[in-house]
């Protein structure tokens, strides 16, 4: 597995290096301090795996993610952070990222990487089933799924629809467009999943969601 690291903190950098690196089987091929220095050493290198900085000065991971996956929408594509952030959680897995890691948890990283090596994606170091962002068939279960989590149980049939279209990171109006229903009938449903599920917003449903 070739592994190319952005982050600004040249520390970081280093660590993940020799740690990275002790691990058999992974190679860290580049290292860079910006969002820029990840998109060119993607297209010079064409690693298997890009973990990157989700915040950093400049281009940060977001900027660079976004364009690796446009040119190769199967690109691996792996965050990695100082804090686990809900709202930022939910765009990167959005945008078709494989992985969200803490930076803290340094030996949950090398065992993650090889969950996505295996086509998994990982939140926080653990595996996620893989909910299909892309899924344009609202009526079939997105693939591996196996179901629901089961704190979904108490939910109505529609409310599991709106909860797992919310997961997917669509919108009110992508979800009445997709699921065939007015968005204020979404908008009450989200009402009812939060009341249900004592959350407070629809990225804590997302969240919820993909952790089940």
């Amino acid at each position: 597995m070739r592994v190319i690291v952005a982050d600004d903190d040249r520390l970081v950098c280093d660590s993940l290096r020799i740690i990275l690196g002790a691990q058999e089987g992974i190679e860290v091929c580049g290292i860079g301090s910006c969002g820029a220095d990840a998109l060119r050493l993607w297209q010079e290198v064409r690693p298997d795996v890009a973990l990157l900085d989700i915040q950093m000065p400049g281009s940060d991971g977001m900027w660079a993610a976004k364009r690796i996956l446009a040119e190769d929408p199967g690109a691996r594509v792996v965050f990695l952070t100082t804090f686990s952030d809900d709202e930022y959680i939910v765009r990167a897995l959005k945008l078709g990222a494989r992985g969200y890691l803490i930076k803290t948890d340094v030996a949950a990283i090398a065992p993650a990487l090889g969950q996505v090596m295996a086509g998994r994606r990982v939140l926080e170091g653990k595996a996620i089933k893989d909910v299909d962002l892309g899924a344009a068939d609202a009526g079939a279960a997105p693939a591996g799924e196996a179901g629901p989590p089961a704190a979904f149980s108490c939910l109505t049939e529609r409310e599991l629809e709106v909860a797992r279209l919310v997961a997917e990171g669509l919108d009110n109006k992508e979800i009445s467009s997709t699921a065939y229903m007015g968005e204020g009938t979404v908008r009450n449903h989200i009402s009812s999943i939060l009341a249900k599920l004592g959350l407070r917003n629809r990225t804590q449903i997302a969240i919820a969601y993909l952790r089940g």
